[in-house]
């Protein structure tokens, strides 16, 4: 059974940082696409950033050159290192997951989700 356990998230000033992780069991981070979706309050859920199987990575626009997408195969987790956090940021985070080897920022792509974690960042 394949489980997603998001943790690491918080309340932080803007300029600050934090790194999400997810935990995930049932299955080998390195044989799925992974990747991080947000909903920030009255918005559509987007894709954030996702990693291959190969580890390459994709990153929505508004997120490059802040966010770091990274798995540990070892340890079977996820991270999203964030920097450079910004008001914008405010969302609730989750991981994701598809038995796949090539990834999209499309939520429809993926079947696995975390419960969520909160993100929230003040001026």
């Amino acid at each position: 059974q394949v489980q997603l356990v998001e943790s690491g998230g918080g309340s932080v000033q803007s300029g600050g940082s934090l790194t999400l992780s997810c935990a995930a069991s049932g299955y080998a981070v390195s044989k799925y696409c992974m990747a991080w979706f947000r909903q920030a309050p009255g918005k559509e859920r987007e894709g954030v950033a996702s990693i291959d199987t190969d580890g390459s990575a994709n990153y929505v626009d508004s997120v490059k050159g802040r966010f770091t997408i990274s798995q540990d195969n070892a340890k079977n987790t996820l991270s999203l290192e964030m920097n450079s956090l910004q008001p914008a940021d405010t969302a609730m985070d989750d991981c994701a997951a598809r038995p796949c080897s090539y990834c999209s920022l499309a939520r429809s792509w993926y079947g696995y989700w975390g419960q969520g974690s909160q993100v929230t960042v003040s001026s």
